[in-house]
């Protein structure tokens, strides 16, 4: 059986970790080219390296800060044409910063969370839409979280920012519509990333905490669900997933067993 992407361009932000990290790794196994956008060059570099060791795939690399939109405008300009013809955005940078009540946290932490969360989805989805429209077809997920769905404690503007993910992908829905342009929002809950540990300002011990006493959901859990539904007939469109581990309930209920 064929590769399920052969051929097929997809640009992936946050592409270093992750998420992101670990769709590259997918997609390449089933064909696809690859642009992959993060701001850690080495880390991409890496990840270049392996993904043509192990899969003989083409990528290009965009070493750029999705918040910076003239960047990313002069980058996305000198895309060999190799890699032009984009036809999967995956929309998956984005960061919690801190976890205070709204009148402690910080004015830095909530402009990184707002700037790369809302703005730099923004901003690439800019760049590529028109590249999509040109030949009618494409595929636009963005990766949101159950944290746009319900808020919690302490979770303020980072909730805020993923309400607003939320909110932009149904609107791409209805601005798309009458395109063969399909958009999925993917809402995850508690992904075993280095989300934590960004989250917390590199508290690694904090971090591990968030994940102990359950199997939390992975990286490649969430790449292969994108991979399935960027893969399904052209007249099927998953508008909207919400995926959580077993163990996890809500936002806040998550059952943890320490025997």
């Amino acid at each position: 059986m064929g590769k399920k992407l052969e051929g097929v361009v997809a640009l992936i932000t946050g592409a270093s970790s992750g998420i992101g990290e670990a769709t590259a790794r997918v997609f390449a196994e089933n064909g696809a080219k690859l642009v992959l956008v993060a701001r850690r060059y080495e880390r991409l570099k890496l990840l270049k390296e392996k993904l043509i060791e192990l899969y003989n795939t083409q990528v290009h690399l965009i070493c750029a800060d999705v918040r910076n939109y003239k960047h990313l405008e002069e980058e996305f300009s000198n895309i060999p044409e190799d890699f032009k013809d984009i036809s999967i955005l995956i929309n998956n940078a984005g960061l919690a910063r801190g976890l205070e009540k709204i009148y402690e946290g910080k004015i830095q932490d909530w402009e990184e969370m707002i700037d790369t969360n809302i703005k730099g989805l923004l901003y690439v989805t800019k760049l590529v839409a028109p590249i999509l429209l040109q030949k009618n077809s494409g595929h636009i997920v963005n990766i949101a979280s159950l944290a746009g769905r319900a808020v919690y404690p302490n979770g303020n503007v980072y909730c805020a920012t993923k309400f607003a993910v939320k909110a932009l992908s149904e609107a791409m829905i209805i601005d798309f519509n009458g395109t063969n342009i399909r958009i999925t929002n993917i809402d995850p809950g508690l992904v075993e990333t280095e989300f934590s540990e960004v989250r917390f300002h590199g508290d690694k011990e904090r971090a591990k905490k968030v994940y102990l006493g359950y199997q939390p959901l992975t990286g490649d859990d969430i790449a292969n669900i994108i991979l399935f539904c960027v893969t399904l007939p052209q007249h099927i469109m998953i508008q909207d997933i919400l995926v959580t581990p077993t163990a996890q309930a809500t936002a806040t209920i998550v059952s943890k067993n320490f025997q």
